[in-house]
């Protein structure tokens, strides 16, 4: 038995929850929509306040899709109430970032700036030069849009310059030793 598939997920107040068919979950909530479709083997239903999420057999695929799918149904719960966030630092001299209507401009030691878009359900924001906030209410849309920003100048180990993750340890490298 899954032990995170069996955990029911509580519905937050103001948060609205419908299953159609084929296991389409739509999440209501204050920041927004989210829809899924899901795996029809595997049973969503909402009692009490709480969504359940069950499996029909022991076969193993669905073993292996109970826990993904009550964890997937939680995060868009988690998404539509509180949203989600990848906070990014940029680490450099001449390094900074800046936001101007809906466009993020990155300098980042390139020929060029580097610009990104709002949109896709993502948000950015820069509290300062050197942070960069990824926002949105998908868990894998931010993600992949924090990569795909990271991916512009990933950190190096020498210097430890490019853009990190907050909390992301750098992995530093001495560098040549030199002629003494």
């Amino acid at each position: 038995m899954s032990r995170i598939g069996k955990k029911p997920i509580a519905i937050p107040a103001g948060v609205e929850v419908t299953i159609g068919d084929g296991n389409l979950v739509t999440v209501k909530g204050p920041k927004g929509t989210a829809t899924q479709q899901f795996n029809s083997n595997i049973i969503i239903r909402v009692e009490g306040g709480n969504i359940l999420v069950e499996r029909p057999d022991e076969t193993p695929e669905s073993n292996a899709l109970h826990g993904l799918t009550r964890t997937l149904v939680n995060n868009m719960v988690i998404g539509v109430t509180a949203g989600f966030e990848k906070r990014l630092e940029i680490v450099g001299v001449g390094y900074r970032a800046a936001k101007s209507g809906k466009t993020l401009t990155l300098n980042l030691g390139h020929s060029h700036p580097v610009i990104f878009e709002d949109g896709n359900g993502v948000t950015f924001e820069v509290p300062q030069s050197d942070v960069v906030l990824v926002k949105g209410i998908d868990k894998q849309i931010v993600g992949q849009v924090a990569a795909q920003v990271r991916e512009k100048r990933p950190p190096e180990p020498y210097l430890g310059k490019g853009v990190k993750y907050a909390g992301e340890r750098i992995r530093r490298k001495a560098g040549k030793a030199g002629k003494k």
